[in-house]
């Protein structure tokens, strides 16, 4: 930022106040309400509108994004389905949603040294207090959850019960990245991480769910490419991201073709079996409207065939956007993981292409692209590592020396 574009200190100092108190609220809203990322990122956002700056290093991701809410938003004039009130409105939500996520995300960078440390030992210590949360739901079958239930008198199913606590898990995975950095350089409390690491594996296996262990994997991965290849490892990852998006109902058209697609479908559990249902037939409705797609929320109108959405975040943007949606999507997340490729290696860049790729696999079989909890949870995270990332050019910016007592009075 240029010199005239700082800051004020109440400023800086409200913005890092406000950060710290989401971050506060993450583990109870990521264990028992994550729906409620939605409502609190708005809040945060709206509380530091004032810190919504957009630098140089934000241009071309900020141009892809409006393009691709734009685009989403105009499609919603040959879309199926048609919402009841704008309260019901995506095309609404995401154009809202895209100035306070943002807003929140500059606050964070924003945000005065001291206030932003505090915010990220939050940050550690919460994600790890979550951890401890999933590690007994794993390992009672969410007995504390249900307890909760039954205590403000609206008892739930035992597998019900496991099946809400378990969000908790894709929560987890999203900020233990950023979380497990800031434990070791703000929070100096490393044995922090173990409590992150041990509340995500146990449950995913008692839970029986796969998506948080793939996630987990990739994200390793991913982050520690970047950190031993800085320059070239974002760089790659970016040309996966937009390979991604751009060719992904190719994938399943040829897997299809060589007969490979349904005897995989028959073999796979049942939860994956109906993932590739969904993948089928999106990739058939694809080929009706290749350029334009359906239009925004189509996914919805597809049923039994697709239930809500495809379970995949590129056929959903191919099936609803089209061509011109997945050149956006596409663009997008090459240019934020590119963005990350520098000549020397910083970890806070390598955790923030980890959690970027964390959020690219849950998108691949999990959840609906514009689910507003899971943009909101995607921006929480993003707000953590813009955190880290300033937290650390901070540190490490050179402080001017301090002149000599004789050179002030030869003045």
């Amino acid at each position: 930022m240029s010199q005239a574009a700082q800051p004020g200190p109440k400023l800086a100092a409200w913005c890092g106040w406000v950060v710290a108190g989401g971050l506060a609220l993450t583990p109870i809203v990521g264990w028992l309400a994550p729906l409620a990322f939605a409502p609190l990122l708005t809040l945060m956002g709206l509380l530091t509108l004032p810190a919504l700056r957009i630098e140089e290093e934000d241009r071309p991701v900020g141009i892809a994004v409006v393009t691709l809410v734009l685009w989403a938003a105009g499609s919603s004039a040959w879309s199926p389905f048609t919402a009841k009130d704008l309260g019901e409105s995506t095309a609404a939500k995401l154009i809202a949603e895209t100035v306070l996520f943002f807003a929140a995300i500059c606050a964070a960078r924003t945000a005065s040294p001291r206030s932003r440390i505090m915010a990220l030992r939050i940050l550690a210590g919460g994600t790890a207090l979550l951890g401890v949360v999933m590690l007994i739901e794993g390992l009672t079958g969410a007995a504390l959850y249900r307890a909760v239930r039954e205590a403000i008198n609206d008892p739930i199913r035992p597998d019900l019960g496991v099946k809400n606590a378990a969000q908790g898990l894709f929560v987890l995975a999203m900020l233990a990245p950023a979380a497990a950095l800031a434990a070791v350089r703000v929070a100096r409390a490393p044995w922090l991480i173990a409590l992150m690491a041990l509340g995500l594996v146990v449950p995913s296996v008692t839970f029986g769910y796969d998506a948080p262990l793939i996630a987990l994997a990739a994200c390793a991965l991913a982050g520690l490419a970047v950190a031993a290849w800085p320059k070239w490892a974002p760089r790659g990852l970016s040309a996966l991201a937009a390979a991604f998006f751009l060719t992904a109902p190719v994938i399943v058209w040829i897997v299809r073709r060589s007969g490979w697609y349904a005897v995989l479908e028959g073999d796979v559990p049942v939860s994956w079996a109906q993932r590739m249902g969904y993948w089928r037939h999106a990739a058939d409705w694809i080929t009706d409207h290749p350029l334009r797609g359906w239009g925004l929320d189509a996914s919805r109108m597809f049923n039994p065939g697709i239930k809500l959405h495809p379970h995949d975040a590129p056929l959903q943007i191919w099936l609803e956007l089209g061509l011109i949606g997945a050149m956006a999507a596409a663009v997008f997340w090459a240019a934020l993981l590119a963005g990350m490729s520098r000549g020397a290696r910083d970890a806070a860049l390598a955790v923030s292409a980890a959690t970027g790729v964390a959020y690219l696999t849950f998108g691949a079989f999990s959840f609906g692209v514009w689910q507003e909890w899971w943009l909101a949870l995607g921006a929480l995270a993003a707000l953590s590592c813009a955190a880290l990332q300033r937290q650390a050019a901070v540190s490490q910016a050179p402080v001017a020396a301090r002149p000599s007592t004789a050179a002030v009075f030869s003045e």
